[in-house]
C-alpha cells in the first residue's frame, strides 16, 4: 500500500485501495523511541565508521491522495551524536566539526513531496547544519501503517541521502601518509522513522 495515490494507474484495484490511503491523512509525531536518524562516512580510505543521533524530534503531515500537501520537520540536537567512542564523539561535537556549543540544533524543513509510485517516495527540504541551509533531497519507502496495543495509529518510513559535508562549512580533515583523507566528504544519511498519529 503506497502511502501516495498511484499515478498512471486507473485500475479498480487502485480505487478501491484509495479510502485506506485517505484514512492516513492527518498530523503525526515522530516517536524517537523506535525510530533512528544514522549516519555513515569513510574513514582513513578503507572503512566506514557508523554514527547516530539520540535526541531528536519531528512532525509529519501525510496526505493520503496529494503527495504535494505531505509535510516533514525534524530537530536534531547535535550534542546527542554518538559513534560507539568518547573521545570521536567528542571531537565531532568540537569547533573541528559541528561545534554543538554553538549551533546546538540542526534542522530539516520539507519543501516538497511527490511519489515515486508503488510505496516509494521523495521529499525535499532545507537542511541548516551550523546556521548554512542547503537543500537535500530524501528518498524514502513506505513500511506500512499499524495500530499498536497501545492504542496507537502508527506509520513506518526508511529512507537514504547523501550529503557533501563540505558544502555545510564541515571542512576538517588530515592528510594520510600514504595518500587521501582521514574522513570521507560524502556522508550518508539514514532514516528509519515510526510516527504516531495525533490525538
Amino acid at each position: 500500500m503506497s502511502i501516495f495515490s498511484r499515478k498512471g494507474t486507473e485500475t479498480a484495484t487502485t480505487d478501491a485501495a484509495q479510502p485506506d490511503l485517505a484514512a492516513l491523512t492527518g498530523d503525526y509525531t515522530i516517536d524517537p523511541a523506535h525510530s533512528a536518524l544514522g549516519f555513515v562516512a569513510r574513514h582513513a580510505m578503507v572503512t566506514n565508521v557508523k554514527g547516530s543521533f539520540q535526541d531528536f524530534t519531528g512532525t509529519l503531515h501525510l496526505d493520503g491522495t496529494d503527495p504535494a500537501l505531505s509535510t516533514a520537520s525534524l530537530d536534531v540536537v547535535m550534542d546527542s551524536i554518538e559513534t560507539g567512542n568518547a573521545d570521536r564523539d567528542g571531537h565531532l561535537k568540537s569547533a573541528d566539526f559541528f561545534k554543538a556549543d554553538e549551533f546546538p540544533t540542526m534542522t530539516f524543513r520539507s519543501t516538497k513531496a511527490e511519489s515515486l509510485g508503488g510505496d516509494d517516495y521523495r521529499i525535499t527540504g532545507d537542511l541548516t547544519i551550523l546556521g548554512t541551509t542547503r537543500p537535500l533531497t530524501i528518498d524514502l519507502e513506505f513500511n506500512g501503517a499499524a495500530k499498536d496495543p497501545f492504542g496507537n495509529e502508527r506509520v513506518g518510513f526508511e529512507g537514504k541521502a547523501e550529503i557533501l559535508r563540505s558544502e555545510w562549512g564541515l571542512t576538517w580533515n588530515a592528510a594520510l601518509e600514504t595518500g587521501g583523507v582521514l574522513v570521507s566528504d560524502k556522508i550518508k544519511l539514514n532514516f528509519d522513522i515510526s510516527a504516531i498519529r495525533n490525538a
